[in-house]
Protein backbone atom coordinates (compact mmCIF):
# COMPACT_ATOMS: atom_id res chain seq x y z
CA UNK A 1 0.00 0.00 0.00
CA UNK A 2 1.34 3.42 -0.93
CA UNK A 3 0.89 6.13 1.70
CA UNK A 4 1.77 9.82 1.96
CA UNK A 5 3.22 11.72 4.95
CA UNK A 6 3.75 15.49 5.14
CA UNK A 7 6.43 17.21 7.23
CA UNK A 8 6.79 20.96 7.79
CA UNK A 9 9.40 23.29 9.20
CA UNK A 10 9.61 27.06 9.73
CA UNK A 11 12.56 28.75 8.04
CA UNK A 12 14.22 31.58 9.95
CA UNK A 13 16.92 33.81 8.47
CA UNK A 14 20.45 32.47 9.11
CA UNK A 15 19.05 29.13 10.34
CA UNK A 16 17.98 27.54 7.04
CA UNK A 17 20.71 24.88 6.86
CA UNK A 18 19.99 23.83 10.44
CA UNK A 19 16.26 23.66 9.71
CA UNK A 20 16.86 21.52 6.62
CA UNK A 21 19.08 19.12 8.58
CA UNK A 22 16.37 18.84 11.25
CA UNK A 23 13.77 18.14 8.57
CA UNK A 24 16.03 15.45 7.07
CA UNK A 25 16.46 13.90 10.52
CA UNK A 26 12.70 13.95 11.11
CA UNK A 27 11.97 12.23 7.78
CA UNK A 28 14.74 9.66 8.27
CA UNK A 29 13.44 8.84 11.75
CA UNK A 30 9.94 8.38 10.35
CA UNK A 31 11.26 6.02 7.66
CA UNK A 32 13.21 4.01 10.24
CA UNK A 33 10.54 3.93 12.96
CA UNK A 34 7.68 3.03 10.60
CA UNK A 35 9.55 0.28 8.74
CA UNK A 36 9.08 1.96 5.36
CA UNK A 37 9.74 -0.65 2.68
CA UNK A 38 10.25 1.69 -0.27
CA UNK A 39 10.29 5.45 -0.78
CA UNK A 40 8.28 6.23 -3.92
CA UNK A 41 8.72 10.01 -3.99
CA UNK A 42 10.05 12.94 -1.96
CA UNK A 43 9.01 16.47 -2.83
CA UNK A 44 9.82 19.83 -1.24
CA UNK A 45 7.97 23.10 -1.67
CA UNK A 46 8.31 26.42 0.10
CA UNK A 47 5.67 28.52 1.79
CA UNK A 48 5.75 32.28 1.71
CA UNK A 49 4.33 35.32 3.43
CA UNK A 50 4.82 38.99 2.67
CA UNK A 51 7.05 38.06 -0.27
CA UNK A 52 9.48 36.03 1.86
CA UNK A 53 10.03 32.29 2.11
CA UNK A 54 8.92 31.37 5.62
CA UNK A 55 8.64 27.60 5.61
CA UNK A 56 9.12 24.33 3.83
CA UNK A 57 6.81 21.39 3.27
CA UNK A 58 8.25 17.97 2.47
CA UNK A 59 5.92 15.27 1.16
CA UNK A 60 7.01 11.64 1.35
CA UNK A 61 5.20 8.95 -0.64
CA UNK A 62 6.19 5.52 0.62
CA UNK A 63 5.23 1.86 0.52
CA UNK A 64 4.65 -0.32 3.55
CA UNK A 65 4.30 -4.06 3.86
Amino acid sequence: MVRVKTFTNVLKPLYVMKALRELDDQVNAFIRDNHVEKVVSVSDTSTSGDGETIGIIRVLAYKTT
